[in-house]
Order: structure tokens, then sequence, then C-alpha cells
């Protein structure tokens, strides 16, 4: 062999242990801790605009974010090894009935990519560790608010004035007409 050939091999050699090497990093990290993460931003808006959004951590009882609508709120998908995150999501409007929304975590379809690229490791250590393995969902929360009924006490004999719209369709027909 002459030297031309023989540096070119040896640049061969060192690329394929470089490509080895880099192969073998990669293939003990959990794939969905590589394509993916633990960190999912929520969307919060609603109609009409400008209601109060609290966010609660279903497992810990705890408020972990108020606000407005609309809004972005950043949650984590990860509540402890092999244990993915719930929250609750109430958003309130004077005037308005109270929505609440849950969020749930779902297993990402990443982590079924450790079957061929993470092996047991990424299976059993680095994604369930990272919460990689869990995704957030829904990701985008959009609801109306409907406006709240008149209240009509039913146990009390007397005269109420309401608009007819806001009376409750089951008390529609104890009502009496006046000419």
């Amino acid at each position: 062999m002459n030297n031309k050939s023989l540096h070119s091999w040896k640049n061969l050699k060192i690329f394929g242990i470089l490509c080895l090497l880099a192969s073998i990093i990669v293939g003990s990290l959990g794939c969905a801790s590589i394509v993916s993460k633990s960190n999912w931003p929520i969307y919060v808006r609603s109609t009409p605009e400008q209601a109060d959004v609290t966010i609660t951590d279903v497992k810990e009882g705890k408020k972990i974010f108020q606000g407005k609508t609309p809004t972005t709120v950043t949650l984590s998908s990860k509540q402890g090894y092999f244990s993915g995150k719930y929250y609750t999501v109430d958003i309130t409007k004077e005037g308005f009935e109270t929505r609440t929304v849950q969020i749930t975590s779902p297993l990402n379809g990443w982590y079924i990519g450790n079957i061929i690229f993470g092996g047991l490791i990424g299976i059993l250590i680095v994604d369930p560790l990272t919460g990689a393995m869990w995704t957030l969902s829904p990701k985008e929360i959009d609801v109306t608010l409907s406006k709240k009924m008149a209240e009509v006490p039913t146990d009390q004999r007397g005269f109420s004035v309401v608009d007819i719209k806001d009376v409750p369709n089951h008390l529609r027909d104890k009502m009496i007409r006046i000419e």
C-alpha cells in the first residue's frame, strides 16, 4: 500500500470508530428523550376572553397557575418514575358558567421507538426518569362559556321578574302568564 492509501484507510477507520461511538451513545439514551420532551406548552383560550384560568396539579392538589385567557402555560408531563401528571383546568368569568377541563398524560408515541433505538436503558431508565415517556392531552383548550341562568327560588311564594331567556327550561312549565 502506498502512503496515500494508508492515510485514507486510517481516516476511514477513525471515522468508523466515531460513528460506532455515536451509535452507542445515542442507542443508550431513551428515544422519547431524544426526539421529544417532558415539558409541554398548553394553549388556553375562551369565548369570551379574559376569563380566569386556574390550573391545579391533581395528585398534589396544589394550584400551579392562575391567569387570564388567552394564555400559554408550560406544564410537566412527569409525576414520578413511570407515572405521568394530571391537571384540572378551571375557566371562570363573572356572569358565566364555570368550565372544567382535565389534562391527562397518555403514553408518548416516541417511547415505543425504544424497541428499535433506545433499548432497555431507554425503556426502563431514561424515558421514565425524564418523563419524556408521557405527553399531555389536550395541548389546546378552547372553551365557550355559557351565560349563567337566573336563579329563581322554587320553594318560596312570591313574585319575580326575569327575562324568559334566563329561566331554566325545567322551571318554565311552573310559570304563570299574566295578561
